[in-house]
Formats: structure tokens, C-alpha cells, sequence
């Protein structure tokens, strides 16, 4: 087996919370803009009819996700040859606090709904090219022994501060949110995001290549990544498989988090206030079963773990599709139920590969994972949409409030990698590799 990216040493505890703090940062975009606020705020009455508005958004999110898998491994692979890591990340991180403030520029006219949807969409372009840095970088701060434990507290940290961040909200803005409150919100956001990951950029240092630094283009770089995916395949064959299953159940859980403010405020009746209020709890919910998880990720393997996680969620999504007319109590139980499993499937994803990546290559193979989640990511939006129009034509016309069958498309999607993860090896657990940090 190839050496491992991971440290053979355990890293000081500043730079594993200072690591973990990033997700803390850029946690407003997922929580507040993706899920809870921003979302819900574009698909309301203000911007147009709300299944229309939803449809949209859907079509809008699957074309997003063609940027990240044509752009993901590319520029993963240049900062491993550069070793510039930590400089692009912060780039990257500073431009998605500047997209998140931008939204308050979109105000509550249906003519605003195409700004909305494109800062949304890009907003997500440059949290995903992000996340291959940030990812990349838990082998300066983990060992085989504990990146269960580490990623568990970068997810579960995230989750914290959606908890803190909607909780400021809710006391500076109040619980009543009016259009001007979501706008402001989102300066609170980019604010945020710019503070809180002072601290990554702070601990962790870009590290000189192993190798001199090739200028290869953007032709060269395709040619360098085919020829890195042909060597994982003669020698690293699991981690492909994993890359492959791993695509289907996280785009499932994205459908969780992009379409489950929607489903709340437009099947179940939750008011704006409501919705956050949900996040808040929500929030707690998946920061603290993440976090837990993380235990037993690295006492049970992430196997186990996703396997745990998804067979659950595709119970549960399925509750929330029978019992759609039951009332705001059946969402509250439902949807936080939910919430123990999703952070939990995330967070060992991310440690299944991470115990896998051959050294030198973490930013590549990040890269691909992020790549091929997207190259499926229309599956749950488009489906999600499809959903709602089969719905239409099942109950009898457009009148017919259909918005709670798109959930069925996102289960079909969970169950999808429920059964092809299945089919992936467990990676090497408690192996102390030889590579410095």
C-alpha cells in the first residue's frame, strides 16, 4: 500500500482547534444561507409562486455542481505541486465572505430572484474549491490513530457555530425575520466568516513540494490527473470505488441540508421565525451526534459509521413523506432525528478517505472527491424537482401542494450509496505511518 498522507505524529492541540475553527467560519453559508434563512428567504411568496421558485433553484444548484467537478481536482492537484495550500484557501475563504454579503443587495422582488439564485450558486462554487483545501489539510493536524476524532470536531465545531451564529441573529434581529432582517443577516454572515478563520491561517503554513514545481496548463493538469487516477487504480484500487460510492450518498445528504428549510416552511407551515428557530435546535442536534460519532469512528471504522447513518436517514426521510400532513410536531421530531445521522455520514466520509490518500496527493484526491460528488450532484436536485412534477401529475394538476414528494427523490439517492458503500473495503485503521506533519 502507497504511504500515507497522514502525520505520524499527533499535532499540538492549538492547530487541531485552530484547523477545526474554519469550519466554525464558513458555517453561515451552509447553515444560515444554504439551509435555514437565505434559501427559504428566495423560494418565498416575495419572489414568485413557491413550487416554481423551488424547481428552479433545484435546476440552478445541479448547474453549479458542473463548475465544482470540472474545476475541483484541477485545482486541488496544483496546490499539492505548489504547495500553496493554505494561500489559496484563504483566497478562497475571504471570496466566500465577500459572496455571502452580497446577498443583501437581493431584495424581495421577483427581479431579484436570479441574483439570489446565481450568489447562491456561486456562493457554493467557492465553498466546495474551498473545501478541497481545508479538507487537505487534516494531514497536518491527524494521525491514522485519531482523524475520526478530528474530522468529527471540524463537523461538530461547524455545526456549534450554525447554533451561535442564528442565535445572534435571532437576538440582534429579533425572531419576526422581515425581508430587511435576512438582508442584513447575510453581512452578519460574511463579517463571520472573515473573523472566525483568522486562526487556520494563523497555526498552518503552506509546506514546500516534495518535488520542483512543473507548469503544466490547464491541458497538462487534465493529462496529470487522468494519469493519477490510472495509479490509484493500479494501486489504490478501494479508494476509487470509495470515491465512486461516496458521490451518490453525499449528494443525497446535500438534498438534506439544501431542500430541508424548504420542506419545513412549504409542506409543514413553519414561519420564517420557526425555520430558524428549527436551525437553531437543528444545530445542536448534528454538533453534538457528530462529535460522538467521531468516538466511534475511529473505534468502529467509518464504514460503520455511513452504513449507521444513511440506512437511518432513508427511514427517516421516508416518515417525513407519510406523515407530511401531520403538522409541524411531525417535521420537529422527524427533522432532528434526521439531524443526528447527516453531520455523522459527512464527517466519516471525510476520514474514510483521508485514511486512504497516498502521501503527496491529498489535495488530488480532495479534489476528486469533490469531483465526483458533483458529477452526480444533479441527481438530488433534479430529482428532488422531478419529485415535486410527478406529485403533480399523481394528485391531478398544478393546484396540487406536491413540494413534500420531492423528499422521495432525495431518499432514492441516500439508498442509492446505502447499497454501493456496501461494496467498499473498510480503510486501515490504528497504522502509524512514517510521514512528518
Amino acid at each position: 500500500m502507497p504511504e500515507s498522507a497522514l502525520a505520524s505524529s499527533a499535532a499540538p492541540t492549538r492547530k487541531v482547534l485552530a484547523w477545526a475553527m474554519w469550519d466554525w467560519g464558513t458555517q453561515p453559508f451552509a447553515s444560515v444561507i444554504t439551509t435555514f434563512v437565505f434559501s427559504v428567504y428566495l423560494v418565498s411568496s416575495a419572489f414568485g409562486d413557491k413550487d416554481t421558485l423551488t424547481q428552479q433553484l433545484a435546476w440552478a444548484t445541479a448547474a453549479g455542481g458542473v463548475f465544482i467537478a470540472l474545476l475541483a481536482p484541477v485545482l486541488g492537484q496544483g496546490s499539492d505541486r505548489r504547495g500553496r495550500r493554505m494561500f489559496h484557501l484563504r483566497r478562497q475563504t475571504w471570496l466566500l465572505a465577500v459572496v455571502s454579503a452580497a446577498m443583501y443587495f437581493v431584495a424581495p422582488e421577483p427581479g431579484y430572484f436570479w441574483l439570489g439564485a446565481v450568489l447562491l450558486v456561486g456562493g457554493n462554487v467557492v465553498a466546495e474549491i474551498a473545501n478541497v483545501n481545508y479538507y487537505a489539510a487534516i494531514d497536518q493536524v491527524s494521525t491514522s490513530r485519531n482523524v475520526g476524532r478530528v474530522s468529527g470536531l471540524g463537523w461538530g465545531l461547524g455545526y456549534l457555530g450554525g447554533i451561535t451564529i442564528l442565535l445572534l441573529i435571532i437576538v440582534v434581529l429579533g425572531s419576526d425575520f422581515s425581508a430587511e432582517d435576512v438582508r442584513f443577516a447575510m453581512l452578519m454572515c460574511g463579517a463571520w466568516t472573515v473573523l472566525f478563520t483568522i486562526p487556520i491561517f494563523l497555526a498552518l503554513k503552506d509546506r514546500k513540494p516534495s518535488a520542483p514545481v512543473e507548469s503544466l496548463g490547464v491541458i497538462g493538469s487534465y493529462r496529470r490527473l487522468f494519469e493519477s487516477i490510472a495509479g490509484l487504480w493500479r494501486t489504490s484500487r478501494n479508494t476509487l470505488y470509495f470515491l465512486l460510492a461516496s458521490a451518490l450518498f453525499r449528494d443525497g445528504l446535500a438534498g438534506v441540508f439544501t431542500f430541508g428549510g424548504v420542506l419545513a416552511a412549504g409542506t409543514f407551515g413553519f414561519e420564517f421565525s420557526e425555520v430558524v428557530i428549527f436551525g437553531v435546535a437543528a444545530n445542536v442536534v448534528a454538533g453534538l451526534s457528530t462529535m460522538a460519532f467521531g468516538l466511534l469512528d475511529d473505534k468502529l471504522g467509518p464504514k460503520t459509521v455511513i452504513l449507521i447513518s444513511l440506512a437511518s436517514l432513508v427511514l427517516l426521510g421516508t416518515g417525513v413523506f407519510v406523515f407530511h400532513d401531520s403538522g409541524k410536531s411531525a417535521f420537529w421530531v422527524l427533522g432532528l432525528a434526521m439531524c443526528l445521522f447527516v453531520g455523522p455520514a459527512q464527517s466519516a466520509s471525510r476520514s474514510f478517505l483521508a485514511r486512504m490518500i497516498p502521501a503527496g496527493m491529498s489535495g488530488e484526491i480532495f479534489g476528486l472527491y469533490a469531483t465526483t460528488g458533483r458529477a452526480v450532484s444533479f441527481l438530488s436536485p433534479l430529482l428532488f424537482g422531478l419529485g415535486i412534477g410527478l406529485g403533480a401529475l399523481v394528485l391531478g394538476g398544478s393546484e396540487a401542494q406536491t413540494q413534500h414528494w420531492g423528499i422521495l427523490g432525495v431518499v432514492l439517492v441516500l439508498l442509492a450509496g446505502l447499497v454501493v458503500i456496501t461494496f467498499v473495503k473498510e480503510p486501515p485503521r490504528h497504522v502509524e505511518t512514517a510521514v512528518t506533519s
